[in-house]
């Protein structure tokens, strides 16, 4: 029948309201101000958790909600003040392997949660945050990589049993070797070349030494600083993600620089400790019995046994390229590690001669601390103090040449968890340093919100009013389906994809509530001309949806297209705007064809009417009178 639509397709819009209703509810729950705490360490515990309330409790600041695990302390408060007065109580009343972050946490009802409704997710402009422009040290980067070669070099010619007049590297991309003779020269070369394929190898002299060159290519020199940034940006997007920091953007800019906004976060502090923080793996042998104090450390293992580390350093955590923790055969927890080709060759051959030692795996970290002193006029200043720290994380017996893949045992489920972790997201390849930052406050992140949900309600609610006035019962059905609209882009942004509401996007909202309409506007005028030329109302109305609907498509089509583009090519507030104005191009094409289309035949469909509500036009006749 016309202007009839069967049931089911009524009760799929039915259910598509409720759905959109009910995953944007959880919007209206504001979020409690709160303090996330997380460590280096392996595991929290509840001491931890009892240390941290009875610190509150003697500051005498008023919280709630304590969430415990393993991995963090969530408490939350009622102000931001009582929020910052206990940042400070914690951090006293912690050492400084704790990190305490503040935070936002959210009061969503749990049968909410229950079925994946939540809130969006906010960025740095309304939620308040960090942004950092990181640089990253390529040159350090390129002499780690030259003194990794040098270490391997020589224990190649120690081998092989050449004799070299000495080793040294001339520069982050140059490495010479001095000999006595040529024969001793050739010799080395042959026995590196294989080892070493991505280096360029020259034979010149210098007086009476033959000098063996050993350049890094400058296409390698490339290749090698962008394998280091793209390694310190999942280095970083890991320890990011250990924050618990709902939507953070971590994006390279450049070829030497990593761009960080953390939302949510107010502490810069102690982020660019958290992110700044250089940790790498060395594998080393432990000393031989009667070797001297001076060739070897002394730490003590997981399990508490005290061994002495041969200070050479076999092979450093650069040279891994992925791991991860998985069971034996026996079902017994183990981790598997893979080396790149130069570091297999590297273990092969030192494992090869050492089988029966006990190979140890350090973590070396490069930490910082801040220390109060006083400047030159006597004021109190804080300075931040780097200190290296390094802790034996494995201790095990070689018992065959290792290959490129090799696993660690002897673990638990937690410590082979826990170890695969700390190598995929514990090492930077180089270091890095804060160029610019700066910071948003969460009360200048609060007023742009509610300005811009302001724009989004003065320009809905003008919208709305013109509508009525102008189209009547048809303006009543548009603003129905504006109101749908909206409620479905939250929707959509809350659960359904994995966006960030920016304020570039609520510029977004508010364009998609005047293409909304711009449909409707089509449709309504369409059928007042179809009435203009004596067409009966039933037939008026399907003719003006059918009609309307290819210049509606062509028209969001291409708008569409544009989002897409700006979106693909476009960084930080420009992918905002773009992300918003794709949903609300989709929800505004389900609600202003579909939606009023479903409730004009609610009002209309089935019935002999003369006549529509749909404002003013002219009927086909002589009488110049005007139906409204």
């Amino acid at each position: 029948m016309l202007n009839r639509y069967p049931a089911w397709k009524n009760g799929l819009i039915v259910l598509v309201v409720i759905l959109g209703f009910v995953y944007s509810v959880p919007n209206i729950y504001p979020d409690d101000e709160a303090i996330q705490i997380t460590t280096d360490s392996l595991a929290l515990a509840e001491s931890d958790l009892a240390t941290v309330t009875t610190a509150l409790e003697a500051a005498q600041v008023e919280f709630f909600g304590e969430e415990f695990s393993e991995e963090s302390i969530l408490i939350r408060f009622n102000t931001v003040d009582d929020q910052l007065i206990a940042k400070t109580a914690i951090e006293e009343a912690l050492t400084d392997d704790y990190i305490v972050a503040l935070n936002l946490a959210p009061t969503t009802p749990g049968w909410l949660q229950a079925i994946g409704a939540g809130k969006m997710n906010l960025g740095l402009d309304l939620q308040g945050g960090v942004h950092f422009l990181m640089e990253v040290d390529m040159n350090a980067a390129l002499g780690r990589r030259m003194e990794d070669n040098l270490s391997n070099v020589r224990s190649i010619l120690r081998e092989e049993r050449i004799r070299t007049r000495g080793t040294n590297v001339v520069d982050n991309s140059h490495l010479e070797i001095r000999f006595a003779n040529a024969e001793a020269r050739s010799e080395a070369r042959s026995a590196l070349l294989d080892n070493f394929p991505d280096l360029q190898f020259q034979n010149r002299e210098s007086g009476d030494v033959f000098i063996l060159d050993m350049r890094t290519p400058a296409d390698v020199i490339l290749q090698t600083q962008r394998d280091t940034l793209q390694a310190n940006r999942t280095t970083i997007m890991s320890r990011v993600d250990a924050l618990g920091v709902a939507e953070p953007t971590v994006q390279q800019q450049g070829a030497d620089r990593i761009v960080v906004e953390l939302p949510g976060v107010q502490d810069p502090a102690q982020a660019i400790r958290f992110l700044q923080r250089i940790a790498t793996l060395e594998f080393h042998l432990e000393a031989e019995p009667g070797a001297s104090p001076a060739s070897y450390t002394t730490y003590t293992s997981p399990d508490g046994l005290v061994v002495d580390v041969d200070n050479e350093v076999i092979l450093q955590g650069d040279r891994i390229s992925n791991v991860r923790s998985t069971l034996d055969q026996n079902g017994l927890p183990q981790v598997q590690i893979n080396l790149d080709a130069q570091g297999g060759n590297q273990i092969n051959r030192v494992t090869r001669d050492n089988v029966g030692r006990m190979m140890d795996i350090l973590l070396s970290e490069t930490r910082s601390r801040t220390i109060t002193g006083l400047d030159e006029e006597g004021n109190e200043i804080e300075e931040v103090e780097f200190y290296e720290d390094k802790r034996l994380i494995s201790h095990a017996t070689i018992r065959t040449a290792l290959p490129r893949t090799f696993v660690i045992t002897g673990l638990t489920a937690r410590e082979a968890n826990d170890l695969s972790e700390l190598i995929r997201s514990g090492s930077l390849a180089a270091p890095m340093t804060i160029v610019e930052q700066s910071v948003i406050g969460p009360t200048m992140g609060r007023e742009n919100l509610e300005a811009g949900f302001r724009g989004v309600l003065v320009a809905s609610v003008l919208v709305l009013i013109f509508m009525m006035f102008y189209y009547r019962v048809f303006g009543l059905a548009a603003n129905s389906a504006l109101i749908m609209n909206i409620l479905l882009i939250f929707a959509v942004m809350s659960t359904l994809i994995p966006a960030t509401l920016t304020l570039p996007g609520i510029v977004g909202i508010v364009l998609t509530v005047g293409m909304a309409v711009d449909a409707n506007v089509l449709i309504f005028t369409r059928i007042r001309e179809e009435l203009s030329n004596g067409m009966p109302p039933q037939k008026a109305i399907d003719s003006g949806y059918n009609r309307a609907f290819t210049t509606i498509l062509d028209a969001n089509l291409t708008t569409f297209l544009v989002a897409v583009v700006l979106f693909t090519i476009g960084t930080g507030p420009v992918k905002g705007f773009a992300v918003t104005l794709m949903i609300g191009i989709i929800t505004s094409m389900f609600t202003a064809i579909v939606g009023t289309r479903a409730l004009v035949n609610i009002i209309y469909g089935g019935r002999n009417i003369q006549k529509l509500s749909i404002g003013s036009y002219r009927l086909p006749d002589k009488s110049g009178i005007e139906a409204t």
